[in-house]
């Protein structure tokens, strides 16, 4: 298959905070959790505002506040920290990509079940902070579910660590939860430890395809698939004009995979391929890696440069109600206003949204698909999206009902909102 983003111009993080304004021109980057704790003490007592960052590529995900005092850039504090083979953990600074943590695994047949966009550039601590997944979370989850423990830094300087090195810790509150997706504004995560899974011994991935009248029976057998015994590990719907990029024909294409040792993936295989409707179109995809690793580049993130105005929209909805987001992306695309390629989790109902357009139709077509969203008893968030626009759209959504509580978490944990002030849900 094509690899569409994978010669584009990649900026360097002082390029992209021009567009997306998450900066300062103060940058420190620390080596060791000391110079960290010395750097933040020092902007908690000054009553500075810092900015948060690691890799870079979320830098355009929230956030409405265009200037901080500080950048703390996390890049250089990289490294694996500890890694207990036996007990399938392990323990990582934050600016370590995904990528070279998967590599170092490798080595040892283990590997961190998480597929988040770019593995390349993303680091540990943004994929954290933020909550990344990606196809596979149906079967794996998300960061929150493979993270066991973590240092911490707090605003005013102390060191805290959550959780701890075992999986089957249960000591204390799962202070995991709590920071894990915060978005780097209660806390700045010094260490990571994560559960291990056994790289698989098999893998295979299957292509359903059908035309937009048809999809229905699509959605069906989907169904059938989750009340089986069958353990996929993803059910990803893709619009008929992503479909078209990944494998040149317009038509909604489910990707069907599963990981596990040989005999039970083959059964799976044809069990899929047996009781599937009469109507739907079956392939299989050869280079499995391959495949996702160029999926994972599919979309934009805030050091790919373009000319055009892009965005990207994370839809949360109950799992079946994807066929209905999706359905509606490929009516507003039809309509010619904006592109829009999307796909989403058949099994838990996350959906990836990436729209290109001019500034006027994009705004509008966020604001749409959020009250779609709404109306559908799911959600909104903007991932990616230049400063000037975040300022005609809620970024997060509506706030939910139990916004007070975050906001008393906040100022508890930072009265003088040191960090990341205006980067997480309802400008906290």
């Amino acid at each position: 298959m094509d690899k569409p983003l994978l010669d584009r111009k990649l900026l360097s993080i002082e390029e992209s905070a021009v567009t997306f304004n998450n900066w300062s021109k103060n940058v420190r980057s620390p080596s060791t959790e000391v110079e960290v704790v010395e750097i933040i003490r020092s902007a908690y007592e000054k009553g500075q505002h810092v900015s948060l960052v690691s890799g870079g590529t979320k830098l355009g995900y929230g956030g409405v506040k265009s200037e901080y005092d500080l950048t703390l850039s996390l890049k250089d504090l990289k490294g694996i920290v500890e890694h207990t083979v036996g007990d399938m953990t392990v323990t990582v600074k934050p600016g370590t990509t995904m990528k070279e943590l998967q590599d170092y695994l490798q080595n040892h047949n283990q590997m961190v079940a998480l597929d988040p966009s770019w593995p390349e550039q993303a680091t540990i601590g943004g994929i954290v902070a933020s909550n990344d997944s990606g196809p596979k979370r149906l079967k794996y989850g998300s960061a929150r579910d493979h993270v066991i423990g973590m240092r911490v830094v707090y605003p005013d300087g102390k060191v805290i660590r959550t959780g701890g090195k075992v999986v089957k810790n249960v000591a204390g509150y799962d202070m995991n939860k709590l920071l894990v997706g915060s978005m780097g504004t209660l806390g700045i995560i010094t260490e990571i430890t994560l559960k291990l899974r056994p790289v698989p011994k098999s893998e295979n991935l299957i292509r359903l395809s059908v035309r937009e009248e048809a999809l229905d029976e699509l959605k069906g057998y989907t169904k059938q698939i989750q009340d089986s015994m069958l353990e996929p590990v993803s059910l990803e719907l893709v619009t008929p004009s992503l479909s078209q990029r990944l494998f040149h024909d317009e038509g909604y294409s489910l990707l069907i995979a599963f990981e596990d040792v040989e005999k039970s993936v083959d059964f799976q295989t044809n069990w899929v391929e047996q009781h599937k409707p009469a109507g739907v179109n079956y392939t299989t995809i050869s280079n499995v890696k391959e495949f996702w690793n160029a999926f994972s580049e599919i979309h934009p993130n805030s050091l790919t440069d373009s000319k055009a105005t892009q965005a990207l929209l994370k839809v949360g909805t109950k799992n079946l109600d994807v066929f209905s987001i999706l359905s509606e992306c490929a009516r507003i695309h039809h309509e010619g206003k904006v592109t829009i390629e999307a796909h989403g989790g058949a099994g838990h109902g996350l959906s990836t949204v990436f729209l290109e357009g001019d500034d006027a139709a994009i705004v509008n077509t966020i604001n749409h698909l959020q009250h779609y969203a709404h109306t559908l008893k799911g959600y909104g968030v903007v991932k990616h999206l230049p400063f000037s626009l975040r300022q005609s759209v809620n970024v997060w959504g509506d706030e939910p009902s139990y916004f007070k509580i975050f906001e008393g978490i906040k100022h508890k944990h930072d009265p003088k909102n040191t960090l990341n002030e205006k980067r997480y849900i309802g400008g906290i």
